[in-house]
């Protein structure tokens, strides 16, 4: 007979289902636990298991409680024995590296993911506020801070705050805007307007910030902002534009090689590109 004392432990394929695929980056506490008590946990069993009172896990599962803490989710995670894919999916760090059978630190590199850019747009919105420092690679950049109500703009047009900004876009006249305009489906030549819409807007900007332009020729895999040293990563498949993908936030930590392996593909995109701005 189950009691409330013996360890959840769901299935992995309970952790791939689409419940849990759209639960997961998105940290909605309901629908992680009521994925539990689909597999058989009662509420006293997962308030036991999670660290959190069986009525304060009722109102959770009927939506009238929100959770926002991340302690909180790391008690859901531990208490779901959620596999490191899921913890990862959830924003987490995993709990072990599987390789060596240690604890690693350096996958606290990811501090977030979200479901796409539109969940992440608070949280980037808020630390560009403070950034002194703009890295943008995209492919058009457009809703990212080419135009006056894009992503970045706001904290980019405060007078009091000077912030260097460095923009690496596609070139529009490269083969590998193409090619990507034929994977998303768009006409070459409007495609490319878009691209070229940004540079103007961007130079315009220049007069009031410090901004430099680069066209970069490689087909776009990586859409990155690096905002000082906090970076949000996403990444452009062939039916899949940057701004629909999750979008990871991370952050330098000692022993890390995501931060310094983005910063460095950044770097070295720059130094294969031409500066038009």
């Amino acid at each position: 007979m189950t009691t409330v004392f013996e360890p959840i432990v769901l299935p992995d394929a309970a952790w791939r289902t689409d419940a849990a695929v759209q639960a997961l980056p998105a940290r909605d506490a309901s629908g992680l636990l009521r994925l539990a008590h689909r597999h058989g946990a009662s509420q006293h069993r997962i308030a036991n298991a999670v660290g959190i009172l069986q009525g304060r896990v009722s109102e959770i599962l009927r939506g009238q409680r929100q959770v926002e803490a991340l302690e909180v989710f790391e008690r859901i995670a531990d208490g779901l024995a959620m596999p490191d894919h899921a913890r990862i999916a959830l924003g987490l760090a995993p709990r072990q590296d599987r390789t060596g059978g240690h604890d690693a630190a350096w996958f606290g590199e990811i501090v977030r993911v979200f479901g796409n850019q539109a969940a992440a747009t608070a949280d980037i919105q808020a630390t560009a506020r403070t950034a002194a420092r703009f890295d943008v690679l995209a492919v058009r950049a457009l809703g990212i801070i080419g135009m006056k109500d894009s992503l970045l703009r706001p904290a980019l047009t405060e007078p009091s705050r000077p912030v260097s900004v460095r923009v690496a876009m596609l070139d529009p006249d490269s083969h590998a805007a193409a090619a990507r305009a034929a994977e998303i489906g768009e006409s070459v030549d409007g495609f490319a307007a878009g691209i070229r819409m940004s540079i103007a807007r961007l130079r315009e900007l220049s007069a009031v910030a410090n901004v430099q332009v680069w066209l970069y020729r490689t087909q776009p895999v990586w859409r990155l902002f690096g905002l000082d040293d906090t970076l949000y990563v996403s990444a452009f498949t062939a039916d899949r534009e940057g701004h629909e993908s999750p979008t990871y936030k991370i952050s330098t930590v000692a022993g890390g090689t995501l931060y310094a392996g983005f910063r460095r593909s950044f770097t070295d995109i720059l130094a294969h590109a031409q500066r038009v701005v």
